[in-house]
């Protein structure tokens, strides 16, 4: 009796932790539905054809956006073409190469402090270094070697974790049948970790693409509504766009709904963005699967 129902308060606790647990994430996916009804019921009105295609007009208080959409995938392009072979290679570096120690602890650690150091930082470090001292300027490249700096932590840490997660029997085989190191990792370990290093991109991708600090310094315009010729040119990006709109101006009424049309394209970029990044995903698993 005693062992009976000892069992029955283990099921209740368990069932009233679980129920706690069930709470929490309704909450969490209550405040996130709620925050997209919130800016697709303020700016669904604004969304259309003209908006997107358009460049701002009238003191930004009229036209679209399209010159901040076109400078806001150039950033998010230029980031990750920056921060991907690079994180890769570090985490790469990190989980099979580097002799497990006080190396790459410090390294783990410094990793770890560089991706809790605010964006603001990352902006003043890039317009010193890429703007000032490399002569770049306010332009695209600076811009997305700041954003790619601060993608890089993100994705050296996923990279590492994807790659600890294959099991040591895969490169031991791979090796046993005459592979040399560097065709393990090309061969077997880089292609069964992708799908987790092509999630650690969508992360890194949709922390950028919302980053306004950066950009301030680096390369964002405040009115240009002509397209960039270069990666030397600067460029409207959506969050900066979206700040200036939302807090400065000549006319505050008329600007409002354009700032939630502008943050409901951000919001539909970034979704775009992590489909596309998903369908990557399952053609890696499908080909590791296949091989």
């Amino acid at each position: 009796m005693e062992i009976r129902s000892n069992n029955k308060a283990k099921h209740r606790s368990q069932k009233f932790a679980f129920g706690i647990f069930r709470l929490l994430s309704l909450c969490i996916v209550l405040i996130l539905f709620a925050i997209l009804g919130f800016i697709i019921y303020k700016g669904i009105g604004t969304i259309s054809w003209d908006f997107i295609t358009s460049a701002p007009t009238d003191g930004m208080t009229g036209g679209g956006i399209w010159p901040a959409i076109v400078g806001t995938f150039y950033l998010m392009v230029g980031s990750a073409l920056f921060a991907f072979p690079i994180g890769v290679m570090s985490g790469i570096y990190m989980n099979e190469y580097a002799p497990k120690g006080r190396l790459v602890r410090f390294i783990r650690v410094m990793t770890n402090n560089l991706s809790g150091i605010p964006s603001i930082v990352f902006g003043l470090f890039g317009m010193a270094l890429f703007v000032n001292y490399m002569g770049f300027g306010d332009s695209i490249l600076a811009g997305s070697l700041t954003l790619g700096l601060l993608c890089v932590p993100l994705v050296i840490r996923t990279t590492e974790e994807a790659l600890k997660a294959i099991p040591d029997s895969m490169r031991e085989g791979s090796r046993a049948l005459g592979a040399t190191k560097l065709q393990t990792i090309g061969r077997v370990i880089l292609p069964m970790g992708m799908p987790n290093i092509i999630t650690g991109l969508i992360l890194a991708l949709g922390r950028v693409s919302g980053e306004t600090a950066p950009i301030l310094f680096t390369c964002a315009a405040y009115f240009l509504p002509q397209l960039p010729t270069g990666i030397l040119d600067q460029c409207m990006a959506l969050p900066y766009h979206l700040y200036v709109i939302s807090t400065s101006g000549t006319d505050m009424e008329a600007q409002l709904p354009l700032a939630y049309g502008t943050a409901l394209v951000l919001i539909m970029m970034i979704l775009l963005v992590n489909l596309l990044a998903n369908a990557l995903r399952k053609y890696f698993e499908k080909r590791v699967k296949t091989n």
